[in-house]
């Protein structure tokens, strides 16, 4: 028996759960997601929430040593663990699926793979057939490279490190991205002795360069041993016991580099993700199974019924901006449903066309949207460039030593914003106003309208146009 939905899609994380919401609703079409592990997706388990959740303490006891007349020990590590396991719900995901059944949406635990044109097969039993689109929102999965005993070692990758159970006392994490850089500050939080084995030059490299040179200082004066130019060669690890995630794998890792050798607890790989679409019957309907799976503008992959959405299209690899292609997804497959026309820009996705906003949160964050000087100059646009020094009242206020960088990338000819960095503590909360002038293309002479309140960070705004007159 096939059963036959509106919608179905595969894979249940934000993405997945926002198209299927976003398709059906005001409307009596039926939608079933189709999730194998926990509904919510990679964000609420094993990314985003816990990370975030991991890194917060820290960055409140850094704040509080920022300041006079208050005091705070060390990190109590059980409780930051268990808020932790709060925000994930133990990984519980009744709420979700109890979320899911109120949207009219079902969900159906299994494997899901494609069998050609409409049809999803679940665990190679039971057959599903859509009336009008298949949604492809898998995600990625962490790459461990092939590098010598690496994976025999049985290392840690980005789920064991935001779902520690105990904290291991000497730590080397390979990688100089974002979960590489999160994860070493957190760790350090918590009382690890962190290496950070970077094969490159530099940190955080799709950003500004001054960007991973401040996280770079900063980890260092954490006590963390930053080393570039490293490249892991050979692993060893003769006790390596699969004892769960986030426990600690065994005994002590002996890493060969090719700066020296190095004896740790534990090993975090963080060298990047892969697509999660080897098994998803891509092949029957003509395309490349184990890769990213390309879309146009409206998401769509495959005539006018395949979609594909989140980490898994490879266009923006970020959750939030999964969940607008989502968003974008969802509403053309009910516009289509309906018989209408993809008329109005909420039926195109173009912010993953620079205007992609992201936040690293390091001490000191990272918070940028658009395109970097680099990537302006390179699209041939005429630049212009403002960088000054984030020492504004409200950043005074904020802390004794506030350190921070703010830089603006315009193109000159058409007097807008291209792109926006913002370096220093609690920068997060001022990348939503550059992501509305990237945006909106709002021209600079528009901004000076625009006052900052006193005093706030958000001050650095008015300082970057007065760089400019």
């Amino acid at each position: 028996m096939t059963d036959e939905f509106d919608v179905i899609v595969v894979g249940g994380g934000p993405a997945g759960e926002n198209a299927a919401a976003y398709a059906v609703a005001g409307s009596d079409r039926t939608a079933v997601i189709v999730e194998h592990e926990l509904v919510g997706g990679e964000c609420s388990y094993w990314a985003c929430m816990p990370s975030k959740a991991l890194l917060r303490p820290g960055q409140v006891l850094d704040a509080v040593a920022a300041l006079p007349g208050i005091t705070a020990g060390p990190l109590d590590v059980d409780a930051v663990l268990a808020r932790r396991d709060s925000f994930t719900h133990h990984h519980d995901d009744s709420s979700q699926v109890d979320w899911a059944t109120s949207a009219g949406i079902e969900v159906i635990r299994g494997h899901g793979a494609l069998d050609g044109e409409r049809t999803v097969v679940v665990d190679g039993k039971r057959r599903l057939r859509a009336r009008h689109a298949v949604v492809i929102a898998t995600g990625t999965s962490a790459a461990v490279p092939a590098t010598p005993g690496l994976r025999e070692a049985l290392p840690w990758t980005s789920r064991d490190v935001t779902n520690l159970h105990e904290v291991p006392a000497r730590v080397a994490v390979v990688g100089g991205g974002v979960v590489a850089t999160e994860s070493a500050t957190w760790l350090s939080s918590l009382g690890s002795a962190v290496t950070l084995l970077v094969r490159g030059p530099a940190l955080l490299t799709t950003a500004e360069p001054f960007a991973g040179v401040m996280v770079a200082e900063s980890l260092r004066a954490r006590g963390i041993d930053v080393r570039f130019d490293t490249a892991v060669t050979s692993v060893s690890r003769p006790d390596a016991r699969a004892t769960g995630e986030g426990n600690v794998h065994g005994g002590p890792v002996t890493l060969s580099t090719s700066a020296g050798v190095l004896e740790v607890d534990e090993v975090v790989v963080a060298a990047g993700r892969r697509p999660s679409s080897t098994d998803l019957g891509l092949s029957s309907v003509g395309l490349t199974d184990g890769e990213y799976v390309g879309t146009d503008d409206h998401l769509c992959a495959l005539g006018d019924w395949l979609y594909v959405v989140g980490d898994a299209n490879g266009r923006a690899p970020l959750t939030h901006m999964g969940k607008y292609q989502a968003r974008v997804c969802g509403d053309v497959i009910a516009a289509r449903a309906e018989h209408r026309l993809l008329n109005g820009t909420r039926f195109t996705a173009s912010s993953d066309h620079g205007a992609v906003p992201q936040v690293v949160f390091t001490t000191p964050e990272v918070a940028w949207v658009g395109r970097t000087e680099k990537q302006a100059r390179t699209d041939g646009y005429d630049v212009e460039v403002v960088d000054i020094e984030l020492a504004v009242a409200g950043s005074s206020l904020l802390r004794e030593d506030y350190s921070g960088r703010a830089k603006l990338v315009i193109d000159r000819s058409a007097d807008v914003v291209l792109g926006a960095t913002f370096v220093g503590p609690d920068v997060s909360e001022l990348v939503h106003a550059a992501t509305v002038a990237v945006v909106g293309a709002v021209p600079l002479e528009t901004l000076w309208h625009a006052v900052p309140s006193y005093p706030t960070v958000g001050e650095v705004w008015l300082r970057l146009l007065e760089a400019r007159r």
